[in-house]
């Protein structure tokens, strides 16, 4: 059985998905769950608290990437380490993606994160020492379209296989990995 919090989580979750973090109230949440709001907020003080606890996982596990990466012997297979490791992360929490990616409040909390150091980190990791402007370029629209593939919904019927492959090959080429 599962733990009241990750109940909360798993039905905020859902209530994300349908109405989005800011259509989703604390009342939605418990209704879904069956329990009182005060059930709900026993758990979590706040709605921010339960969007934290919905991302917290994905961002902790970004955060670790960067060792792995890092303990390869040249650059390039740090960079390809790094892009395979964020490829598969993007496909495995592709559908918390679409729910999360474009709601400001998320954006708001995500930007707020500790863990957002680490990403300027990744950023240079792929990027290498004084990258021409080229690079910059190439690796930023490699992340950013890794985050909106992660959320499209018209690549919702590839299996993750098939996602998974196409988004590291074509990363690995836009930068000439």
């Amino acid at each position: 059985m599962s733990s009241a919090r990750e109940r909360v989580v798993a039905a905020a979750l859902e209530l994300f998905a349908e109405h989005g973090v800011s259509g989703t109230s604390l009342q939605m949440i418990a209704g879904r769950m069956g329990v009182t709001k005060a059930a709900v907020y026993h758990q979590f003080p706040t709605k921010e608290e339960i969007v934290l606890a919905v991302i917290d996982p994905v961002l902790a596990e970004l955060s670790s990437l960067g060792a792995a990466a890092a303990a390869r012997r040249t650059p390039k297979a740090r960079r390809r380490h790094l892009l395979t490791a964020v490829v598969d992360m993007v496909v495995r929490h592709r559908s918390l993606s679409a729910v999360l990616s474009f709601d400001p409040v998320v954006t708001r909390l995500v930007r707020q994160h500790p863990a957002m150091s680490t990403v300027a980190d990744l950023v240079d990791l792929l990027t290498g020492p004084d990258p021409a402007p080229a690079v910059r370029v190439n690796v930023a629209m490699v992340a950013g379209g890794l985050v909106m593939a992660g959320a499209e919904s018209s690549l919702s019927d590839l299996d993750d296989e098939t996602l998974r492959t196409h988004l590291l090959t074509t990363s690995l080429r836009t930068l000439h990995l």
